[in-house]
């Protein structure tokens, strides 16, 4: 689809993609996103119109190496790990800095392409939501902070703060609110400074808007206020947070999220003008639903955020091949994360096809399984259907294709006293959590178990997401029908997970360790573009 005439563009991209931050270089945007506990992680996605998005590469394979980034010893690092980066490009490098919410460490990456390799580095401090300036007098700038958004002058090779430099408060909340400022996003245009944050407050629309302060100099007074509150007519939620970007030909664009429900944060696109100094967002404080767009490249084809897979050996890679990593011909498409650090001695490439995972500890239950393998899901109904081997099971094993978030549901095969038994698994509605627990500890609730004649089945599921409706219908294919298993299961979006829904292929062993499964001709099913 070309993006040169007058066409519905938002959301721009359909899927759980938040926090982002987005630049232009040359007639090349780039636009980077908080991937938290999955990995590859430090999405780049890289557009020619700012309304067709691809993925053009990941930071980074693990950040912190902490045993909870491994899901080891019953560790999580569920909602931690990279939020919210700052993009940048100066001088010929692009940088990428973020703080983590495992480690507590704030982390840079460099890199002369987009495309890596990237070298990382730390920043001595915590910056929360952190942005970075690089002045035209040659200082540099980290802006972050939560309710009290605070400015801090680094080093020239950013390693910390500058002795001496420049420290000091820009903005500080003083209303009601139900969440104070942050999500800083400061540029420097036409030589003055405009610093965009995310605000919640509790009056009036009581949903997420976006703010702008202003000022003539670092050292001057910072003013400004909300300039969008805006739902887009959707559900009351609020489009805020994220960068600015200009065309080639001058003209301006917000690129912020809006919560969707159980599918996630989705990004939007919001033109942008500036009068007398100051940024208006929208149309008469609207985002419009059409806007006319020309891109550099109009015919070009980008590559889909999803992927249909046979896991074939020697096919497209993740980027660059590293010391002690999976070699290039075994390395998986792009789309692809693993939720949580990768164990690659567990999982292969098979010839002639498919993906085999093996077990390397007994598991709480799945937010606990190592090597889950995931795809976002798309709105406003996407689904996916997989063929599951289940041969190679060992005694209380369970293997199969889920909806991965806080409350995830599944259906799976498990082995028990000999034989295999299709279960399907909800944590949820209805499988209330305990009070007081923290539900990655608790198992789901078996609402449906089937015995099964042979350990080969072919799974699938289809999820709807228009209006929060936030629904999911698992089948089976039984004597070459679909058969729907059991009844429609409620989504959630929970701040355990912070995270959209997601397919997921995965086993866990509950007894112990050794058990493997075979995933063979996975089909992502979307049919919106």
């Amino acid at each position: 689809m070309r993006a040169d005439s007058r066409e519905e563009v938002n959301p721009i991209i359909r899927s759980d993609y938040p926090d982002p931050d987005v630049i232009r270089v040359g007639d090349t945007y780039y636009m980077i996103s908080t991937t938290m506990h999955f990995m590859p992680g430090g999405v780049i996605l890289r557009s020619y119109d700012l309304a067709h998005w691809e993925i053009a590469a990941y930071l980074f394979d693990t950040l912190d190496g902490l045993p909870a980034e491994r899901l080891e010893r019953e560790e999580s690092n569920y909602a931690g790990g990279m939020w919210a980066a700052s993009l940048r490009y100066h001088n010929g490098r692009f940088y990428a800095a973020f703080m983590s919410h495992t480690s507590g460490k704030t982390w840079l990456f460099t890199a002369e392409r987009i495309e890596g390799p990237w070298f990382r580095n730390t920043i001595q401090g915590t910056y929360h939501d952190c942005s970075l300036l690089f002045d035209d007098d040659g200082r540099i700038y980290i802006v972050y902070g939560q309710g009290e958004i605070r400015l801090t002058e680094l080093s020239e090779d950013l390693s910390g703060p500058k002795p001496g430099g420049l420290d000091r408060i820009l903005v500080r909340e003083t209303g009601k609110v139900l969440l104070g400022y942050e999500g800083s996003h400061i540029y420097k245009i036409q030589g003055r400074y405009y610093l965009f944050l995310i605000h919640w407050p509790s009056t009036g629309s009581r949903r997420r808007t976006q703010a702008c302060f202003a000022a003539d100099s670092l050292t001057g007074e910072f003013s400004g206020k909300d300039v969008l509150d805006d739902d887009r007519g959707y559900c009351n939620q609020g489009v805020a947070q994220g960068g600015i970007v200009d065309t080639p030909d001058g003209r301006w664009y917000a690129v912020l999220f809006q919560d969707s429900g159980a599918v996630g944060r989705m990004p939007v696109l919001v033109p942008v003008r500036f009068e007398d100094g100051f940024p208006v967002f929208g149309t008469d404080g609207r985002i419009p639903a059409h806007m006319e767009l020309a891109g550099s490249r109009p015919y070009y084809r980008y590559a889909p955020l999803y992927t249909s897979d046979d896991f074939l050996i020697g096919e497209r890679q993740t980027g660059e091949e590293k010391a002690g990593e999976k070699d290039a011909a075994h390395r998986l498409r792009l789309p692809w994360q693993w939720n949580h650090a990768a164990d690659p001695s567990l999982w292969t490439l098979l010839p002639g096809g498919g993906l085999l995972i093996r077990t390397g500890k007994t598991s709480i239950n799945l937010t606990h399984a190592v090597n889950c393998l995931t795809q976002r899901a798309m709105w406003p109904k996407s689904g996916a259907e997989v063929e599951l081997d289940a041969t190679g099971l060992r005694e209380g094993d369970v293997a199969g294709l889920c909806i991965l978030q806080g409350d995830y549901v599944y259906l799976g095969v498990i082995k028990e006293a000999g034989c295999y038994y299709l279960i399907k698994v909800v944590r949820g509605d209805e499988a209330p959590k305990k009070a007081g627990t923290h539900s990655n500890y608790m198992p789901g609730s078996v609402v449906l178990r089937e015995r099964l004649d042979e350990p080969v089945v072919r799974l699938a599921v289809e999820a709807g997401f228009d209006q929060m409706k936030d629904t999911a219908d698992f089948f089976r294919l039984k004597e070459d029908r679909w058969v729907r298993v059991g009844k429609p299961v409620r989504l959630h979006y929970t701040l355990e997970h912070f995270a959209g829904a997601r397919f997921g292929l995965f086993v866990f062993s509950t007894e112990a360790p050794g058990g493997e499964a075979v995933f063979r001709r996975f089909r992502y099913r979307y049919e919106y573009d």
